[in-house]
């Protein structure tokens, strides 16, 4: 009863830890659409015919898959609020602060487009070249037929692994609380230490992570099996 009054009580910290949770929920949603967007782009640029182009596209790949995302975090992160304050300089402005929770948004953004670069570029030689060629041969211009002959297919064939990655961010947004931004881990933190209470909290934070799990991995084959109806009648 004592857990469950530190927890839901009058005085309890579940509020806190919803807080926390939504923090956790909205920096993985608004990394998505760079993270997952930024990953096409790199897969699109490793594709391309021109060598120095595939190259510096392969070496951003490269050297954010072998820093670890904490690193990344600090040098985006600092990194940003040295420039900004030079920018600032330049122009006589004052100081600028840079807001942890876009740090955030940056950092995971560039480690996620990253990871899914890989994942399309797999998906990207999924893509039957027959099919490219028929779309060619009916005169569509390339931007037509990437938008609806070759896209279509990729995020079909990608869903699976932008799902394991989608999955990777989650946990990794628990990094952002060395910013000193209240997600899930933090607020579970601040718990444990005002009560003393470390396993009861830390475990609640690790229930919420499991139900988030739950939940995308329910989405995920949702997004599957609609992606996949069309292949499903062309079988039939």
């Amino acid at each position: 009863m004592a857990s469950l009054d530190l927890l839901f009580g009058a005085d309890g910290w579940a509020g806190h830890l919803g807080r926390g949770a939504v923090v956790t929920v909205l920096l993985s949603l608004a990394t998505i659409p760079f993270g997952f967007g930024g990953g096409l782009l790199l897969a699109l640029l490793r594709s391309s015919r021109w060598g120095w182009v595939r190259r510096c596209s392969a070496g951003y790949v490269w050297f954010f898959r072998g820093i670890p995302d904490l690193l990344s975090l600090f040098l985006v992160y600092f990194g940003l609020q040295a420039f900004l304050n030079w920018a600032a300089h330049g122009i006589g402005a004052g100081r600028l602060e840079l807001d942890a929770f876009a740090a955030g948004v940056v950092a995971l953004s560039i480690v996620v487009a990253a990871y899914s670069s890989e994942v399309w570029l797999g998906a990207r030689a999924a893509v039957a070249p027959g099919q490219i060629e028929a779309a060619r041969s009916l005169g569509l211009r390339p931007e037509i037929v990437f938008r609806w002959v070759v896209l279509p297919q990729m995020v079909r064939v990608a869903l699976p692994g932008l799902g394991n990655v989608w999955m990777v961010l989650m946990k990794d947004t628990s990094l952002i609380s060395t910013l000193a931004v209240t997600d899930l881990l933090r607020a579970a933190s601040e718990a444990s230490r005002a009560t003393s209470r470390p396993i009861l909290f830390y475990a609640a934070a690790g229930a919420v992570y499991l139900l988030f799990s739950l939940v995308s991995g329910f989405a995920q084959a949702l997004l599957e099996r609609r992606a996949g109806r069309g292949l499903a009648l062309v079988r039939a």
